[in-house]
């Protein structure tokens, strides 16, 4: 295995598209598939307000950035130290929320892990209740907002980090560096509505939500690199 890996494609709009511009990627369930970890009502608003809102900013700045226009946010973020904060705020936004939506499905798709992916888990947690604890305890120690991620380390090893803000894993200035493979938001928006101030219980309900079959290709892509 090589030491470099690459994050496997998102299935929404983490490149440009012909016009030059990002779009807003739709959502693969119904409003209400996620629920409870996230109901109809935080749905629409997270997704079609919040999101649309980093992707509208993020082509106001990518437009006033001629060195930008045409790259997708992966190429972007291998230099995100040095990007204007409004490309790597607002592009870290489409990008995270981007894998955020991909990362839950409805209960019929939800699936579960691959054979490889569980002993993945297995040798670096211990089991799925190590995976879940660890990955928690991430969300819940992220200070103000940000995000949960389990990655795949080059080392070929699983982990799990949290980001501050929009920032995540992919960034060259990240703490803690690799391959996503799942993420939770933990800015209150993503929760509030249904949880007021109980992330603990966003946390844990998030787990139903896990849509385990693109966890586990993601997982599969970026492995073999």
């Amino acid at each position: 295995m090589s030491t470099a890996r690459t994050a496997a494609p998102l299935l929404g709009s983490a490149a440009p598209v012909a016009s030059g511009r990002f779009t807003l990627p739709p959502l693969p369930y119904a409003p209400s598939a996620l629920s409870p970890a996230v109901s109809a009502e935080t749905l629409a608003l997270h997704h079609g307000k919040h999101h649309q809102a980093y992707v509208d900013a993020l082509n106001k700045a990518v437009a006033e950035t001629p060195a930008a226009r045409g790259k997708p946010l992966e190429a972007l973020f291998a230099s995100a130290s040095t990007l204007p904060a409004a490309i790597r705020n607002n592009g870290g936004g489409h990008w995270n929320h981007s894998f955020y939506w991909e990362s839950m499905a409805g209960p019929d798709r939800r699936g579960a892990p691959s054979k490889a992916l569980s002993a993945a888990i297995e040798r670096a947690f211990g089991g799925m209740e190590g995976l879940r604890t660890a990955f928690d305890e991430k969300g819940k120690g992220r200070f103000g907002s940000g995000w949960a991620w389990l990655i795949l380390q080059d080392d070929g090893r699983l982990a799990v980090t949290s980001t501050p803000n929009q920032d995540n894993p992919l960034f060259d200035d990240a703490d803690e560096k690799g391959v996503p493979l799942l993420t939770n938001d933990v800015w209150e928006h993503a929760y509030y509505l249904s949880f007021q101030n109980r992330r603990p219980d966003y946390l844990n309900a998030f787990w139903n939500a896990v849509n385990w079959s693109v966890v586990s290709e993601r997982y599969a892509t970026s492995a073999d690199d």
